[in-house]
């Protein structure tokens, strides 16, 4: 074809062509980019279940019993005291030898009590005859003053008799005034008299003349009686069965009063003493007795809890425990060591359950129980720990079906399959 020729039909034609391959670009574009048509929608499938493991929780043996260290002591430790001083006269018992209560220990000599004894007795007796002489004295002077009553009584009536009469002279002119005066005087006189020995009378009725010699008699026999109890105090007694471990005298001693002498400790009963830390007084706590060993020997014996402190020692910053055992046979001996048994074999087995079936979450913990096909979440308190398995305080129960695999993933009272 010559390119110089140009006409009309040519150029119609090679725009047809342009368009045509411009529309089938952007149909082709278009195809490629627009998304396809939508499909009808269809019911999506449910999620599937979480499979788990389920094991029934029960009591296991978390550990050995627990053992606390203690201490042997006398339940009483008793000082013997001087009461008196005194020369050490006897010794009777020695160091380390059982006493029973009211055994004599020791004598003081008593020569210088005795001594004062007498002298004391002495004025007993020569206290209660002055007053058996001050007795028959005030009896005797009562009755004369009462006679003397008596008789004043009559005088005053003769006398005022004789005035009368008197008076009636002198009237009559028969009597001087001198006369009438001086019977006057003597009637006076007479009833003074007469009044006197009344106020004596009263005197000795209402007042105690023999105190004096009372207060001398009372005072006698009270050092008749202090003696007798300082001779009785010079004999130094035990206040306790038990054995002797201190008597630091010796025969001849001169000893003042508050001297110890001896001590005396009890040995039945004879008490444990311990020290616990507070989660070891937490597992007796409500305890009345507990078991003990001696180390080396297999035989067990109990005591009772006689005292366990409520509040921490300050100064040990411990809780203080006590038993008391009878000790008749005196196995037990002040300074031994025995081993006090916290808990028993029964203790030790609790509920448990596996250490890795825990879920903890911000500090608290829990584990999954599987309840028919239905996983519910429990909050447990955990206790003590023993290689795979852990105490549960509370929480669950001893038979309940306990989710040991695939609890991380759960959620409460979700619906879960048990593995098969």
């Amino acid at each position: 074809m010559n390119l110089n020729h140009w006409s009309p039909n040519t150029t119609i034609k090679h725009s047809t062509k342009v368009i045509g391959a411009v529309i089938i670009t952007s149909a082709l574009l278009a195809g490629c980019t627009s998304a396809p048509a939508a499909q009808p929608s269809t019911p999506s499938a449910e999620a599937p279940l979480k499979v788990v493991k389920a094991a029934k929780i029960e009591k296991k043996s978390i550990g050995d019993p627990l053992e606390q260290v203690a201490d042997v002591v006398s339940s009483i430790q008793m000082d013997v005291v001087t009461k008196a001083s005194g020369d050490v006269l006897e010794i009777l018992k020695k160091r380390g030898e059982m006493v029973q209560k009211g055994d004599v220990i020791l004598r003081l000599d008593p020569t210088d009590v005795q001594l004062q004894k007498e002298k004391n007795l002495i004025g007993v007796k020569s206290a209660s005859q002055q007053l058996d002489k001050a007795k028959e004295d005030l009896v005797n002077s009562k009755e004369d003053l009462q006679n003397a009553v008596t008789k004043g009584e009559q005088a005053v009536k003769d006398a005022e008799k004789n005035y009368a009469k008197m008076r009636n002279d002198f009237d009559q002119g028969l009597v001087t005034k001198f006369q009438l005066e001086q019977l006057e005087t003597q009637l006076k006189n007479t009833r003074l008299d007469l009044e006197s020995n009344k106020n004596k009378l009263k005197t000795l009725e209402t007042t105690n003349s023999l105190s004096q010699y009372q207060t001398q008699l009372e005072s006698s026999n009270l050092g008749v009686r202090e003696a007798d109890r300082t001779l009785n105090n010079l004999e130094l007694k035990a206040q306790v069965n038990g054995v002797i471990t201190d008597l630091p005298v010796e025969v001849g001693m001169t000893l003042s009063a508050g001297f110890k002498v001896a001590q005396v400790q009890q040995l039945d009963p004879i008490k444990i003493k311990a020290e616990l830390t507070e989660a070891s007084a937490q597992l007796i706590r409500g305890k009345t007795e507990l078991m003990f060993y001696i180390p080396g020997s297999t035989e067990k014996m109990k005591g009772k809890v006689s005292y366990l402190a409520d509040v921490m020692s300050t100064q040990t910053k411990s809780y203080p425990l006590e038993l008391e055992i009878s000790n008749a046979d005196t196995k037990l001996k002040p300074g031994m060591k025995v081993q006090v048994l916290l808990t028993e074999e029964k203790d030790e087995v609790v509920v448990t359950v596996p250490t890795l079936s825990v879920v903890r979450e911000a500090g608290d913990t829990f584990v999954y129980v599987l309840n028919g096909d239905i996983a519910e979440k429990r909050k447990v308190q955990l206790g003590r720990l023993n290689e795979t398995n852990q105490e549960v305080l509370s929480g669950v129960k001893e038979g309940e079906q306990l989710i040991v695999s695939g609890q991380n993933q759960l959620k409460d009272k979700e619906k879960v399959k048990l593995a098969q």
